[in-house]
């Protein structure tokens, strides 16, 4: 995932397991012998109760690069466009200007926090919402912005992403999104623990299917060739 002189933009939304993200591969580069640099990217959304100055505090106190990259997205979404279903449109725009802010600063590769229980949700939503198989990979090239997107987290389930959460004491940034907490993710999430209590091997289960399935980006891994 990681090479010798990559510059790497970790998306951190204010969320703890970006939060995490940030700060594990900030204490990685200090033993790791292959040498790559960071910027943390946040892209504020515009909503007026996001808590800037939460996330500022937890730069200054990591001493890692930072951008912020102000938007409108949320009026655009909220406003303009008065999406019933905004998640959506809203991700695709936040990502949009994510990438475009890396791509700025110089980044040739992109980072996000996304652990196995988003890898299995993510599944579970293609196929209930979608009528298709499919999930995000590990590593993924990005042709239309030239910028290698990975996810050092996937294999990691999020039980252990909490408890290094708590342990390290982080603190989530709110984004002051309306629909927080309302959301077909969240109602897949609930789903799937429901159905835990039933089959507590249900998203191991699940994650072994994708590794042993089709779905771009993880046949390499099947097939035994590095990341």
């Amino acid at each position: 995932m990681i090479s010798h002189g990559d510059r790497i933009a970790v998306g951190v939304s204010g969320g703890k397991d970006s939060q995490l993200l940030l700060m594990a591969l900030s204490e990685l580069r200090k033993f790791l012998p292959v040498k790559f640099e960071l910027i943390g990217i946040t892209v504020a959304l515009g909503f007026e109760s996001f808590d800037v100055n939460k996330l500022l505090k937890f730069y200054n106190n990591l001493d890692e690069d930072y951008h912020i990259e102000d938007t409108q997205i949320s009026r655009v979404v909220f406003e303009v466009r008065k999406e019933k279903n905004p998640c959506s449109l809203c991700a695709n725009m936040k990502r949009g200007a994510f990438y475009q802010a890396a791509k700025s600063l110089g980044c040739n590769k992109a980072a996000f926090a996304h652990h196995m229980d988003d890898v299995i949700e993510t599944l579970i939503m293609s196929l209930l919402y979608e009528g298709r198989i499919h999930t995000f990979s590990p590593v993924t090239y990005l042709d239309r912005r030239d910028i290698t997107l990975i996810r050092p987290m996937i294999y990691t389930e999020e039980k252990m992403v909490s408890a290094c959460v708590k342990a390290l004491g982080l603190e989530a940034i709110k984004s002051g999104c309306p629909v927080d907490g309302n959301t077909k993710r969240q109602n897949v999430k609930e789903l799937l623990a429901l159905l835990m209590k039933e089959n507590k091997h249900l998203k191991a289960n699940l994650f072994g299917a994708v590794q042993r399935s089709d779905i771009k980006g993880w046949k390499m891994k099947n097939q035994g060739e590095p990341l």
